[in-house]
């Protein structure tokens, strides 16, 4: 549950993921410089073919995750290549679960054939603001991506509708953080904000993160948020950079490597 503090409370986060977008470019539409942000996150989602990928992009970021030790999911999003999922859909609950089987089980197929397994799914664009604020159109992701394998994690935005999501469906959940945006008074995303690109502010943020579970709010307050991942959006210019600057705070450890830490099996 989140709640605005009117003091700061301290509940240090020891480890935490990092994760960015892999694969997001079709046919001559190229973006390589997304690459670049491997040697700096834990985990990478790969587009799936429907709002961005195609067969030999998926192949080479496979492969570049594979090469850098870097955990894969799936990056699952509505199929509007020319929107590049940014368009909301409307779709029953048969849909949803066809459109998530179908892009999942594609990287799913993929890894395997490299000797890889993906261990999460995440939503892209217009999905992951809609699964932020309907529960209903998140849990039926949730269940399709549960038939799918009941070990993959659902990467959800940080708050309660993730939370009550992995708790219904009873699926491993990683509720995430970004930094570069807005938040509201309850921990909610104000995705009609601007990005915030400032390295300073950025470097700030990720350090009353870890040090008391907090994020600024618009209100000027700290509202305190459950964070297992940060996402590193390629869309904020100098994201490279600022990469750079959050992992001499802390290194980032994947989800599964983060949730198993306490029982002592890894140090």
């Amino acid at each position: 549950m989140q709640q605005q503090l009117e003091r700061p409370e301290r509940k240090q986060i020891k480890n935490i993921d990092f994760n960015c977008d892999l694969a997001q470019s079709f046919g001559v539409y190229k973006n390589n410089s997304e690459f670049e942000l491997l040697d700096y996150v834990s985990s990478v989602n790969i587009s799936c073919g429907f709002h961005a990928g195609d067969p030999l992009t998926i192949k080479k970021a496979l492969l570049a995750a594979k090469e850098k030790n870097v955990v894969v999911g799936a990056h699952i999003g509505f199929d509007d290549i020319q929107g590049f999922g940014y368009r909301q859909m409307d779709l029953d609950e048969d849909e949803i679960e066809a459109l998530v089987i179908y892009q999942v089980g594609a990287i799913m197929s993929f890894a395997k054939s490299f000797n890889m397994e993906i261990e999460h799914v995440r939503p892209h664009g217009a999905m992951y603001k809609q699964a932020a604020e309907d529960f209903g159109f998140a849990c039926s992701i949730a269940k399709a991506v549960k038939k799918c394998s009941k070990w993959l994690v659902y990467y959800g935005a940080s708050g309660d509708v993730t939370q009550k999501t992995g708790e219904y469906v009873n699926i491993p959940i990683a509720e995430e953080i970004h930094l570069e945006k807005t938040y509201n008074v309850d921990g909610t995303v104000d995705f009609t904000v601007k990005d915030n690109s400032s390295v300073f502010d950025y470097v700030n943020r990720l350090k009353t993160l870890l040090n008391y579970s907090q994020v600024s709010n618009r209100e000027g307050g700290k509202t305190f948020v459950n964070a297992d991942t940060i996402h590193f959006s390629g869309k904020v210019p100098n994201i490279q950079e600022i990469a750079q600057e959050a992992k001499k705070i802390i290194t980032p450890v994947p989800v599964n490597y983060k949730n198993v830490y306490p029982s002592g099996w890894v140090e």
